[in-house]
């Protein structure tokens, strides 16, 4: 079967990435591309590296246009997926790229982001620790997906195995991140004007002011997390178009082994192909996930400050969006997970 498909956001970054991973899935035919402003121009004209998909024109983003698809992609900013969705009630699978549709807590949603609160969608990062099972098991068969956050889910993902566990305490954890500016959006501002960014490093919503902050905590409470999450969390623009770095350390609990503690991670991801721990000494780097599904990790014990030390770095674009939304597609609609999907970055 051959599904239709329609993504909204076509102009922009993520929506960039989604038909970069999706012209090349045999299982799919992208028919509909829709924007706002850029209405009527040419896909190739926002898109020039989608040399396959140059026969396509952006079309307005309405919900009469984007219904009668088998598949709809929404990348839109936040606040702005909730409208379509409401009355896309005739797709057969709607997976929003935004944050509308991620938080189970409305006084989460008025915090951080505020407007109209939508309800939850089944989260779409497969590989994280769900109690005894993995956030897979919960999209097998799902018709509404919510696509993370892509640093919730990088720290989301770091973290996971150690709450699941027992090994870390989660009201005692500090995340740092190098984040590429693409994951802000395509949109002009002037903080991420190339004369702002290079040769710079930036620090943004510090202190406790980031979005992805509460979608952090309610993947760490799946996983098992009680009492109070606690996070400090710090993203920081860099010089790089796309990727993130992210330095998670969390306090060890009670008289745990270095062996006992590894032992949490390898048995979260021993078996994931698209979530690999490196070996013990092996730290990641962004270069290496460029363009890949692939988050990779390193984990270090550091017994003299008593704290775990991961270290993860994933494509921003790919696995922090485009890729975990195709992914979670592939697995609701029972087709191979990997499917159009690589393990390998782009380098140098």
């Amino acid at each position: 079967m051959t599904y239709s498909v329609a993504v909204s956001g076509a102009s922009g970054y993520a929506g960039g990435e989604l038909l970069r991973l999706l012209a090349d899935h045999p299982d799919v035919e992208i028919r509909t591309v829709t924007a706002h402003s850029n209405a009527g121009q040419p896909l190739i004209a926002h898109q020039p590296h989608l040399r396959s998909l140059a026969h396509l024109t952006l079309q307005e983003t309405t919900p009469e246009i984007l219904s009668g698809h088998d598949i709809v992609f929404l990348a839109l900013p936040h606040g702005q997926s909730g409208q379509y969705t409401d009355a896309l009630t005739d797709v057969k699978l709607v997976i929003d790229c935004g944050a509308d549709h991620r938080l189970t807590g409305k006084d989460d949603w008025d915090a951080f982001y505020g407007g109209d609160f939508h309800e939850a969608w089944s989260y779409g990062v497969p590989e994280l620790p769900v109690g005894a099972k993995k956030q897979r098991d919960l999209l097998v068969g799902a018709d509404r997906i919510a696509a993370p956050g892509c640093n919730a889910s990088t720290v989301s993902l770091s973290l996971a195995p150690g709450v699941a566990a027992g090994v870390i305490d989660p009201s005692d954890i500090v995340s740092v991140l190098a984040v590429g500016p693409s994951g802000a959006g395509k949109s002009l501002k002037p903080n991420l004007l190339a004369s702002e960014i290079l040769g710079s490093a930036n620090p943004y919503a510090v202190g406790g002011s980031h979005r992805h902050i509460p979608e952090i905590s309610q993947a760490l409470r799946a996983a098992g997390a009680t009492g109070d999450i606690r996070l400090s969390f710090t993203p920081v623009l860099v010089p790089m178009a796309r990727g993130i770095l992210a330095t998670s350390t969390a306090r060890i609990v009670g008289d745990v082994t270095d062996a006992q503690i590894r032992a949490a991670w390898e048995d979260a991801y021993g078996d994931e192909t698209f979530v690999q721990l490196l070996p013990e000494g092996q730290m990641p780097r962004t270069a290496d996930v460029i363009g890949a599904n692939t988050a990779l990790m390193g984990l270090a014990v550091d017994r003299a400050a008593g704290r775990v030390v991961v270290v993860t770095a994933l494509d921003n674009l790919t696995k922090g969006t485009a890729g975990a939304a195709i992914q979670s597609m592939n697995i609701a609609l029972g087709l191979p997970e990997g499917r159009a999907l690589s393990v390998n970055g782009v380098a140098p």
